[in-house]
């Protein structure tokens, strides 16, 4: 049986065809202004779900002050695991915490309650008074708390932080500080000063006592100190300046980095000095100097002798002065 379409109906098709094709191509209309338009709305409505809920689309801040009074036992134990934490000593009886709270949420009312559950808890027991920051966690909202902390001279501190820096300065009593993530700088201290931290740089000036500072990844530097020393990093130069020695020496050690160490003009010391890779440069005059084969490895006398002074760095350089 013969086609009876009419003549122009394959036509009227293969047309509406070509049409919707091209339609098809531009977008979902034909129209290039609803196109562009459709195209905007659609982006800014992914942006703004992808936007919502960050931690750090909306931000909140207050500053809150807290007075304690002095424990029977003169020691301070502080715990921040996310912010600065600065403790000066001070002419006074008492302990003054001043907290910048921040907080990061979704929106200014998640924000604004995160602050009020950013705590500083206080205990007070034998072992003397505890601050710690505690900060609620959640996947889409994140607070910090920024310390600034004054104290009585002759208190003890203990500080344990995470993620901020920690300064410490104006006190005569022990120094304890733990951190992670955030470098440390300990001044003016009148006691023995301990300093552990990982991928940071410790720093102590005019100190008075025994110095142990540790770090996994940074640098350290100790300038005019009165005492022994032990300082040892993985990846860093290690630089001391000595006005006098302490009775247990000095020893200084890094995988990956220079060793400078500068003594007091009068010293009675037995030094030794090795490199694995490097060279040794000494513009003090040593007694006896016994240098190796390899020229790797230099001892000698100072003085009369007696204090220890080792000094080792596998990749680097040492210098005497």
């Amino acid at each position: 049986m013969g086609d009876r379409r009419h003549p122009m109906a394959g036509e009227r098709g293969r047309h509406r065809r070509r049409h919707h094709r091209a339609a098809w191509r531009r977008g979902s209309s034909s129209d290039p202004e609803c196109s562009a338009a459709a195209g905007s709305s659609w982006l800014g409505g992914l942006f703004r779900r992808l936007v919502d809920g960050l931690p750090w689309s909306e931000r909140a801040e207050r500053t809150e002050t807290r007075t304690f009074a002095c424990p029977e036992r003169p020691c301070l134990r502080i715990d921040n695991a996310n912010g600065r934490t600065r403790v000066v000593g001070e002419d006074r009886d008492d302990i003054e915490v001043r907290i910048q709270k921040t907080a990061r949420a979704e929106s200014p009312e998640a924000a604004e309650a995160l602050l009020d559950q950013i705590d500083l808890a206080a205990r007070t027991g034998e072992e003397g008074l505890a601050l710690e920051v505690e900060i609620p966690r959640r996947w889409n909202r994140r607070g910090s708390a920024h310390l600034d902390i004054r104290v009585p001279r002759g208190l003890g501190v203990e500080l344990q932080a995470s993620n901020g820096k920690v300064c410490i300065e104006g006190l005569r009593g022990r120094v304890r500080a733990r951190a992670s993530n955030g470098g440390v700088r300990v001044a003016n201290v009148m006691g023995d000063v301990e300093i552990l931290t990982s991928n940071a740089k410790v720093a102590c000036s005019r100190v008075c006592g025994r110095v142990l500072a540790q770090s996994s990844n940074g640098k350290i530097e100790l300038e005019a100190v009165r005492g022994s020393v032990d300082a040892c990093t993985s990846n860093g130069l290690i630089f001391a300046s000595l006005e006098a020695v302490g009775p247990e020496g000095v020893l200084l050690t890094t995988s990956n980095g220079r060793i400078v160490l500068e003594l007091p003009e009068e010293v009675d010391a037995d030094v030794d000095m090795r490199v694995d890779n490097g060279v040794i440069r000494s513009e003090r005059r040593l007694e006896g100097a016994r240098r190796s084969a390899s020229a790797h490895r230099l001892r000698g006398v100072l003085g009369r002798g007696g204090t220890a002074i080792r000094l080792r760095t596998s990749n680097g350089s040492i210098s005497l002065r």
